[in-house]
């Protein structure tokens, strides 16, 4: 069974940086997963905002593209370490953000999970932390 655990957030004025960790374990030696981060504001709909596939590809939300990077190290061989770099915050980066994990063929982030990512499909991953709050003020 995976297990994801967040952490990282926090409060920080505009224009600052925070780094998100998501620590996984429990993950199968047979299986290979696309890993990604979602976020919600409060009162607003679960979208995407990154994703990364085993071989290091990434796509990422247009709202955050070119101040936010995901990246991901693997230490033992059932755990990995996700990370989401936040710079240049913004008042509308607020929210909840959740890691999540999909078990894909080959580890790659296919079209499915782009798409969640871009928000032009609805979809689920199989495995969610817990979450972690980033609050940006003006």
């Amino acid at each position: 069974q995976v297990q994801l655990v967040e952490s990282g957030g926090g409060q920080v004025q505009a224009g600052g940086s925070l780094r998100l960790s998501c620590t996984g374990s429990g993950y199968s030696h047979e299986t290979e997963y696309c890993l990604g981060w979602f976020r919600q504001a409060e009162g607003k709909e679960r979208e995407g905002v990154a994703c990364i596939g085993r071989d290091g590809s990434t796509t990422y939300a247009d709202s955050v593209k070119g101040r936010f990077t995901i990246s991901k190290i693997s230490t033992d061989s059932d755990k990995k370490i996700l990370y989401l770099q936040m710079d240049s915050l913004q008042p509308e980066d607020t929210a909840m953000y959740y890691c999540a994990a999909d078990p894909s063929p080959f580890g790659r982030c296919h079209l499915k999970h782009r798409e969640m990512i871009a928000g032009t499909r609805d979809g689920d991953f199989g495995y969610w932390g817990q979450g972690t709050q980033v609050t940006v003020s003006s």
